[in-house]
């Protein structure tokens, strides 16, 4: 019986999970629509430029999710399930500190870490959870009780943990396994329909609509599903225009004459969905809950920590700047600040050390000896340099999409300490490696330059990254 790879896992589950995601959430079969055709629109008009940053089918198949649980169990377990598809957890977001609004969670992303499975599928799912102990948002007894209401919950069978653990250790599962896997592994992700202690939810919602989302409901479930798409401002227009009503912004780099680079996102505005509510008396009543939206995401090249903290140094003028001209719009300022602070080229970029890149000797060389310059290299015909896309997250721009999307700002107590966490803290708790991404890009950029290196039989090559 042949053995199903976890790639092919992990694009069968990312389908399924779209398709599951569009009967529940109908908006987001729009969003999708209207993202290829502004992807078609975009190559047809551009050509092989389009594709930069990736070709046209892996763009179009190209989509992150988002899920909130509520422990590290929970998170050790959802690590499990994805560990199946080859995905590993990259990053460490805390999104309490990022956000104006009551986001009491902090954050990892799971994906493929390998230039060749992310090739193959590149399925991300960006993962929150709760921070009951942090006493700026929970009380030491809403505290108590919300942690008691945790542990008595099962957000995954063990049937299905079972066939995760098989998979990760196997590489993969007979066809048979796969396909109840992938059944079970949609399953844990449906919205339940089982009914919503309406106190208890109201009762978290106060503190933050996030936490109510997580701990004031039995299951977990997909909040987003985000599709890529070429021109995110050209698809904010015609979202706009079929009347689906967008949150006011698109979060990240502005749009402006240069390289795209790391991310931007935009989302339509949670929609009210029905649900079964269970009442103080015990009786069942519908009522409605805001908690899920579409995202959509446009990619650009990803930067070294150079050139992040760069990117940090320059929102922070722009909100300097608004601070000091508060008629003017924040797209204009932050496009004026961009064309000041950075390179406006990918050549740029490159010489400034700002960026990742892949670098491969070209096979039509020009006559002579190579010359050992890694720029002269590129300049004169000898390698070309594709830019790497980011394939992660920002903490800033993932903070702006949820507080767009609370039906509240929640409450926080800023006289309280908050609990310190981290990338280490977190991979303790869940007993797995979390990546540093900035690590993987330059692994991926080492990589392509030995390659280079021995391909010209250059022994040296200098003004290397």
């Amino acid at each position: 019986m042949s053995t199903i790879a976890p790639w092919r896992l992990r694009a069968a589950f990312a389908r399924r999970l779209s398709t599951m995601y569009g009967r529940e959430v109908p908006a987001y079969n729009t969003l999708v629509q209207v993202s290829e055709e502004v992807n078609r629109d975009v190559v047809g008009r551009d050509g092989d430029a389009a594709q930069r940053l990736g070709t046209i089918d892996r763009i179009t198949a190209e989509r992150h999710g988002a899920i909130r649980v509520g422990t590290p169990t929970e998170l050790a377990q959802v690590a499990r399930i994805f560990g199946a598809l080859g995905m590993r957890p990259v990053g460490f977001y805390d999104l309490r500190e990022a956000a104006r609004s009551a986001v009491p969670v902090i954050s990892t992303a799971f994906r493929p870490v390998d230039a060749d499975e992310l090739a193959r599928n590149p399925f991300r799912v960006f993962t929150s959870m709760l921070t009951p102990a942090d006493p700026r948002f929970f009380s030491p007894e809403l505290r108590a009780r919300l942690e008691r209401f945790l542990a008595t919950r099962e957000l995954f069978g063990p049937e299905l943990l079972a066939l995760a653990d098989r998979a990760e250790a196997g590489q993969g599962l007979p066809e048979a396994d796969a396909e109840r896997f992938l059944e079970l592994a949609v399953q844990a992700f449906e919205l339940s329909p089982e009914p919503v202690d309406r106190a208890w939810y109201a009762e978290l919602e106060a503190v933050s609509a996030v936490a109510a989302d997580i701990g004031g409901v039995g299951s977990t479930h997909i909040n987003h599903l985000t599709p890529r798409v070429l021109d995110i401002d050209d698809l904010y227009r015609r979202m706009t225009e079929r009347g689906i009503e967008m949150i006011d912004t698109i979060q990240g780099p502005p749009r402006w004459r240069g390289p795209d680079v790391l991310l931007r996102q935009t989302s339509f505005r949670a929609l009210a969905e029905a649900r079964a509510m269970r009442e103080a008396d015990g009786t069942i009543d519908t009522g409605a809950l805001r908690v899920r939206f579409g995202e959509v995401e446009a990619r650009g090249v990803a930067l070294t920590p150079e050139g992040r903290s760069r990117y940090d140094t320059l929102l922070t003028e722009i909100d300097r700047r608004l601070a000091g001209s508060p008629g003017r719009g924040r797209a204009d300022v932050a496009v004026e600040v961009w064309e000041q602070g950075l390179p406006d080229t990918e050549a740029g970029l490159r010489e400034q050390d700002l960026a990742y890149f892949t670098y491969t000797a070209v096979s039509a060389r020009p006559d002579g000896v190579p010359p050992e310059s890694l720029s002269d290299l590129v300049e004169q015909g000898w390698v070309t340099a594709t830019p790497i896309v980011y394939e992660d997250f920002l903490p800033r721009s993932a903070a702006g999409i949820f507080q767009s999307n609370l039906s509240g700002e929640g409450s926080r107590d800023i006289r309280a300490a908050g609990i310190g966490y981290d990338r280490e803290w977190l991979a303790a708790a869940i007993d797995r490696e979390i990546h540093d991404p900035f690590h993987l890009y330059a692994r991926e950029q080492a990589v392509s330059l030995e390659a280079v290196a021995a391909d010209l039989n250059l022994t040296t090559l200098k003004d290397t990254p």
